[in-house]
């Protein structure tokens, strides 16, 4: 093949390198417009399984690396006059300039034609002469912008300021200095990279950056190359007792805002995009150079794999995409931690440190405890202690008291709608399913959205409580709660709005009934989505008949035993549509701005809240973001929480979307806790109201990790109790827990604990049994070096 690549970072060398190596014949020529010794930054930090990969793939590139590498295992947070450490991470670090070095030095021993100081001649000129184009010109890739019709990128600029540093303090480990000052918190991401130095990183929210007088220099018109020296002087004087009277150095040093790079493709006939042109990560969970060589080592993979170039190219971006996708997923949520950092300042030390490690939800509480278990001790000491508990369980089966509820444990089965009622009845399904659900160790069983009138229903198989025969058969599955389980029962009443009148889920969810169907209503008349029902507009009269029938509900429901009452304000039902500025367009008292699209969902808040009994706690359900431009969002979110909270909500249930049709939701692993973070910190911790986290929480782990770090008092999972009725009663076996946040039915005690598992006779040798293996590491290595690192050649 011939192969031109633009852009002579780590990414496209090494890509050329692999691609020499597996074809002498290959023909391949890079261009890089900086000169062969320009390099911005200080240090590159690589994770164990990356290394992996590099190791086997070039082992000349990977001895290189691996003789100029700082090693450590260690995390050193230092936070409000403490510094606590974490060990068994596994990190490797080397300069960026040495990094260069050897892969010029090893593209050139392989016969690469490098063309520094050069600009790589026009996209489409390369693409008809050569076989195959690469775009490694990083971040902001001309490449790209070329082509911005066909990758159609997405360039998300976040709220912090950044600086790249180093510093001739040789650190130990790597370090957070989590530093408040009188403008706002600053932190600093600091590790080494070799024997005398490492990089030192500054970040600050914007708002806390202008206050400190760090925009002095903001349109500043700096040569290239050059760095902001006012800053630097300022990071210096700043960081003094950090510093250790150590200095600090600048190479293009100046304030910068991260950006997010999402490409739709990433391939486009024989061009293709690696690395930072493709996709970027914030550098707190990674660096760019890792991400970058990890796409070379997969495109040469596909190239060497495939007959045709297209085959290959489409083949590395379904190898790469998923990755990639997940590592932005997390990074997100590290990148908006860091940005929402003056939250935690409040936190006690062990559980902000615990809350840092785990902020990106990839690293968990099994993880640290695997890692460093002394650490984890701590941090289960630390929660019982500030719930006023004496011993030590499992967050999640530690008791909570929801108002005037006490709870077993934290862990609720959310509510999911079954569309298997008859005229609004509950039967001996809902009594099974909702039954099984308390014998299966949960602290509170959540019903379904309960409809307070016939026209208030989602489909023709959604429960009620607009009847006394409703009330009935509700009655007797509270009833079976309270006298089989230790759960608690709570009632979600709600009106579907303009979401009304469909087919049950399985024959077409949110399609309207072909026949049968009842109006349905709304703030405004928006349908939900194309082909949806258009709602009427709701008059005041409508709306004081709607609100007395959830009052009517709500008596129904209090006369049946329920322990709780939710109200559902999510998910773009009515009370949800009027705090929706997507399906709110009145002009009157109940629209435009929040405090009046609030109006009509507290009136019904505060007339429930009048007739449900003092002694038992009412919450809100609420969508903390619409997930469309011009919806409501999480900054919405905490106003809608803390409106509910100061008309007397005990709690608020954290979830988001659905709203609209249009939605473009961040799915993820727990992708909706950040939103329950914001709400507990900013509003929910201050005025004693709880926090519930829901949303894709599938493991005990999750739970666990929420809880300890503080993001959540309270954690609601669906699907998981769906495949296992019994899953939070496993959950207490799978950990060895035995105690009254997970207790047993008397009939089911047999199974209390795990099933063994299939064995095997065969006895290990024993020499392996006393070596230790490649992969084992010290819980505590602190990077100490005793001389310099060979040259590089």
């Amino acid at each position: 093949m011939k192969i031109a690549i633009i852009g002579g970072g780590p990414g496209g060398l090494y890509f050329a390198a692999l691609m020499k190596q597996l074809d002498p014949a290959h023909e391949i020529t890079v261009w890089e417009r900086n000169a062969p010794d320009d390099t911005f930054g200080f240090g590159v930090v690589f994770s164990d399984e990356t290394l992996g990969g590099i190791e086997n793939a070039d082992t000349t590139i990977a001895q290189g690396m691996a003789r100029r590498f700082a090693r450590w295992t260690d995390i050193d947070i230092h936070y409000r006059g403490e510094s606590h450490t974490v060990g068994g991470q596994g990190f490797a670090a080397m300069s960026r300039k040495e990094l260069l070095r050897l892969l010029q030095e090893r593209c050139r021993d392989l016969g690469v034609a490098l063309r520094f100081s050069t600009l790589a001649p026009d996209t489409e000129r390369l693409r008809a002469s050569y076989d195959l184009v690469v775009g490694a010109d990083g971040v902001s890739s001309l490449v790209r912008a070329a082509h911005a019709e066909v990758f159609r990128p997405s360039l998300d600029r976040r709220h912090s300021k950044y600086m790249w540093l180093g510093t001739d303090r040789v650190f130990e480990a790597f370090q957070f200095f989590v530093k408040r000052t009188e403008w706002g918190v600053v932190q600093v991401h600091g590790y080494p990279y070799s024997a005398t130095g490492s990089t030192f990183i500054v970040e600050m929210h914007e708002d806390v950056w202008r206050r400190a007088g760090f925009d002095a220099t903001e349109g500043a018109d700096f040569a290239p190359g050059d760095s902001d020296e006012h800053a630097v002087a300022r990071v210096r004087e700043l960081f003094a007792e950090e510093l250790d009277g150590h200095q600090v150095f600048a190479n293009n040093s100046k304030w910068l805002n991260f950006t997010t790079v999402r490409n739709e493709r990433w391939h486009h006939g024989n061009l293709v995009l690696i690395g930072d042109a493709a996709h970027t990560a914030h550098f707190s969970i990674g660096s760019g150079t890792k991400l970058a060589m990890e796409d070379a080592l997969a495109l040469a993979a596909c190239l060497h794999e495939h007959p045709d170039a297209e085959g290959a190219l489409t083949a590395y971006e379904a190898e790469r995409r998923p990755v990639v996708e997940s590592t932005q997923r997390a990074a997100q949520g590290s990148l908006e931690w860091f940005e929402n950092i003056g939250m935690y300042v409040h936190q006690e030390p062990t559980q902000f440190c615990f809350n840092l490690l785990t902020r990106s939800r990839r690293i968990t509480y099994d993880n640290l405890r695997t890692r460093d278990p002394e650490f984890a001790d701590r941090v289960d000491v630390a929660f019982a202690a500030a719930q006023g508990l004496d011993g030590v369980a499992p967050a999640m089966f530690q008791p909570y008291r929801l108002g005037g509820l006490e709870l077993r444990n934290r862990v609720i089965v959310s509510p999911m709608d079954m569309y298997s009622a008859v005229e609004g009845v509950p039967g001996d399904f809902h009594l099974v399913h909702l039954g099984t659900k308390a014998m299966g160790g949960a602290g509170l069983v959540m019903t379904e959205m309960v409809c307070v009138s016939p026209d208030g229903r989602i489909t023709p198989g959604c429960t009620g409580l607009w009847n006394d025969e409703q009330g009935d058969s509700w009655r007797r599955i509270v009833s079976f709660v309270h006298e089989r389980s230790t759960a608690r029962i709570g009632l979600q009443l709600g009106h579907s709005g303009r979401k009304g009148s469909t087919r049950l889920m399985w024959e077409g969810m949110d399609d309207p009934l072909p026949e049968g169907n009842w109006e349905v209503v709304g703030p405004s008349p928006l349908p939900y989505g194309p082909g949806s029902a258009v709602p009427r507009e709701l008059t005041r009269a409508d709306m004081d008949r709607i609100a007395a029938d959830f009052v009517a509900a709500a008596r129904r429901g209090a006369a049946a035993g329920f322990d709780l009452l939710e109200l559902h304000c999510a998910h773009g039902y009515l009370l949800s549509s009027f705090l929706s500025p997507i399906a709110n367009h009145r002009t009157d008292a109940y629209g435009g701005p929040l405090e009046n699209r609030l109006r009509f969902p507290l009136e019904v808040f505060d007339a429930v809240r009048e007739v449900w009994p003092a002694e038992r706690p009412v919450i809100v359900r609420i969508s903390a973001t619409d997930w469309v431009p011009d919806g409501n969002t999480e900054h919405d979110a905490v106003e809608i929480a803390r409106a509910f909270i100061a008309h007397g909500a005990d709690a608020i249930d954290v979830s988001s979307g659905q709203v609209t049709k249009d939605e473009q939701p961040a799915f993820g692993r727990s992708y909706q806790t950040p939103f329950a973070d914001r709400i507990r910190h900013e509003v929910a911790a201050a005025t004693g109201a709880a926090v519930i986290a829901v949303g894709a929480i599938a493991s005990y782990d999750d739970v666990n990790s929420l809880l300890l770090a503080g993001r959540a008092d309270l954690c609601a999972v669906g699907r998981a109790h769906l495949y296992d009725p019994h899953w939070t009663l496993h959950a207490a076996a799978e950990q060895e827990y035995r105690g009254p946040g997970a207790t047993w039915p008397v009939q089911f005690g047999a199974g209390g604990r795990k099933p063994p598992a299939a064995r095997t006779d065969a006895v290990r040798p024993r020499l392996s049994l006393l070596r230790p293996g490649p992969t084992d590491r010290a819980v505590h290595l602190r990077w100490t070096p005793t001389r310099a690192p060979a040259p590089v050649p």
